[in-house]
């Protein structure tokens, strides 16, 4: 058994236990990885995002079931995959249709609509955040960057942060605060990108 396995089953083990510390270590050890394949699977960074995210949340849900049999990172990759093909589902049952699909029974006739796609400016603008924010969020502690993740990205309720958590709602919300306060303190040269200033 190699040192990484090793290390990998200790922080499973006290993760298992209840030591957040030791799961969080766990997530900035595969979090890269796990987006990195993600991003393969989606070739959509926010999606990719939005996976990785859940199947942390799935892992840590399901942490007390994990008996070693394969590597960690297996168990992880297997969840990221889940992730990816609950979201494939979910956006094959939305019902889209074309906008150059004729409209009625005219056959000749389509569906003329002016683009509301954002031009190469704000594009530009919104990509830039995005690296800053990322980059802030790479800075903090690791609690506050998923609790940021939990509640901004993934769209948690203070109610499920706090089971996912095993913490009061107060706490949640405190923390929460600090980590927004936090993330600002980072962000304060480019306040103006974020309309904070």
């Amino acid at each position: 058994m190699s040192d990484n396995t090793t290390d990998d089953l200790v922080l499973i083990e006290r993760s298992q236990r209840g030591d957040r510390a030791a799961f969080d270590q766990l997530v900035w050890k595969y979090q890269t990885r796990a987006y990195q394949y993600a991003y393969r699977l989606t070739q959509d960074s926010e999606a990719a995002s939005d996976i990785v995210a859940d199947a942390f949340v799935r892992t840590y849900n399901a942490l007390p079931n994990f008996r070693a049999q394969s590597a960690f990172t297996t168990w992880l990759y297997r969840i990221v995959t889940n992730c990816y093909l609950d979201m494939r589902k979910k956006d094959r049952n939305r019902k889209t249709v074309s906008l150059d699909a004729p409209v009625g029974d005219d056959t000749d006739m389509t569906l003329q609509v002016e683009s509301d796609d954002d031009g190469p400016d704000v594009i530009t603008e919104r990509n830039a955040r995005e690296r800053l924010v990322q980059k802030a969020l790479r800075r903090m502690p690791e609690y506050q960057q998923t609790m940021l993740t939990m509640f901004h990205i993934e769209n948690r309720s203070y109610e499920e942060i706090a089971e996912v958590l095993d913490l009061p709602i107060g706490t949640v919300k405190s923390r929460l605060n600090r980590a927004r306060l936090s993330l600002r303190e980072h962000l304060s040269e480019n306040l103006e990108l974020f309309d904070l200033a």
